[in-house]
């Protein structure tokens, strides 16, 4: 598990780039404040928005995690784990005012990074 790759991902990389080209600039791989070995994929630090591009396997997607047949009950408690992991941060940061988003890593970068422009808009808007 240590070779496998937990940044820059494919999905990561393609909604940076459409974020980028629309003129947007945010921060990657930022540490989640108070929280030590986690990082947020994609952070606009000044608008306090956290976005996650979690992997199917990794974080249980409904639609395409799949269950090792190996080892089965060490990689279910693996894996349960890491879904606990994830609504824990989620809550951190939600309590700390943080706006929290959160992607699967089959989803449409085009339409992710819509959704992530328009909330980043809504929070840059004088209210």
């Amino acid at each position: 598990m240590s070779r496998q790759g937990s940044r820059d991902t494919a999905p990561e990389v393609a909604v940076r780039r459409l974020l980028h080209a629309a003129g947007m600039r945010y921060r990657v791989n930022v540490p989640v404040p108070g929280m030590p070995r986690r990082t947020i994929d994609i952070v606009f630090p000044k608008a306090k928005i956290a976005i996650f591009m979690d992997g199917c396997f990794w974080h249980g997607c409904p639609k395409h995690a799949t269950q090792p047949r190996a080892n089965a009950e060490w990689w279910r408690n693996k894996l349960d784990k890491n879904m606990a992991r994830d609504q824990e941060t989620t809550e951190h940061l939600r309590a700390a005012g943080w706006t929290v988003l959160r992607y699967w890593e089959h989803e449409i970068p085009d339409t992710v990074a819509k959704e992530v422009g328009a909330t980043v808009l809504q929070h840059r808007s004088p209210k």
